[in-house]
């Protein structure tokens, strides 16, 4: 979500590469979607008057797929977290595109639901360009293992970090993990943050200087490679990261 949509698809576009195709749903809101060749790897969407006057900063989103928008909606409810709007029907040219909902989960970290239609979802993953990973900062991570397992049936295991880092696992594959508030991260709040692959992380930090962006933290080596937090000029934040192997 970003304040000013055409200045956030030059910066992306030049960072990664991204063409887009940019279009209006039934309510008249300007979306695009981000591609690499002829695959969807993102979504950017304008924020509505409300949003900005509201000063909500530009942000990226994670979603995670469910059969059910609504079901899910009501599980995560009882397990004790809120919507930040009912489910939608997302609609384009009379056709539906997906089933979708904010939910905010009992600590206030923020992601949304997807029950898919006509799209099914980002088309790519792991090539550099695309989503690789996502996070989320937590300050009580055994609670948040319950939510998030109960919600999605995620198998929450221990990383090998020393700082307390816990792997998700969905199914036969890692798909996400789970980063402990340390002390220095002062009121960092519970969030979610999305992970891009780059074939070179340290060339990609240079590149978003260039085009405005800051370095937050890094670049760090970790076992699967090297990452970067870095930020867009209108201050959406987001990591890169080159992986060793990311077909893992």
């Amino acid at each position: 979500m970003t304040p000013n949509l055409d200045d956030s698809l030059r910066f992306y576009g030049s960072l990664f590469g991204w063409m887009h195709l940019t279009g209006h749903d039934d309510q008249g809101s300007a979306y695009s979607m981000q591609r690499l060749g002829d695959l969807d790897v993102a979504g950017m969407g304008e924020m509505p008057a409300e949003m900005k006057q509201s000063g909500m900063p530009p942000v990226w989103n994670s979603y995670v797929t469910v059969e059910d928008a609504d079901a899910t909606a009501a599980r995560a409810q009882e397990l004790g977290a809120k919507l930040q709007m009912p489910v939608l029907d997302i609609r384009a040219g009379g056709d539906l595109i997906g089933r979708t909902t904010v939910v905010i989960d009992p600590e206030g970290a923020y992601f949304s639901i997807w029950q898919p239609g006509r799209h099914a979802g980002s088309a790519v993953a792991n090539e550099p360009g695309s989503f690789c990973w996502n996070e989320l900062c937590t300050h009580d991570p055994q609670a948040a293992a319950k939510f998030y397992g109960s919600l999605f049936g995620w198998e929450v295991l221990p990383g090998d970090a020393d700082n307390g880092y816990r792997l998700i696992k969905m199914g036969e594959r890692m798909n996400g993990g789970m980063l402990p508030w340390q002390p220095q991260m002062g009121d960092y709040p519970p969030s979610w943050a999305v992970y891009f692959a780059v074939a070179d992380c340290d060339a990609t930090v240079r590149r978003v200087q260039e085009l405005g962006g800051k370095l937050m933290v890094g670049p760090v080596d970790i076992e699967p490679g090297r990452f970067a937090l870095v930020a867009d000029p209108l201050g959406a934040v987001f990591y890169v990261m080159y992986l060793r192997n990311p077909d893992d």
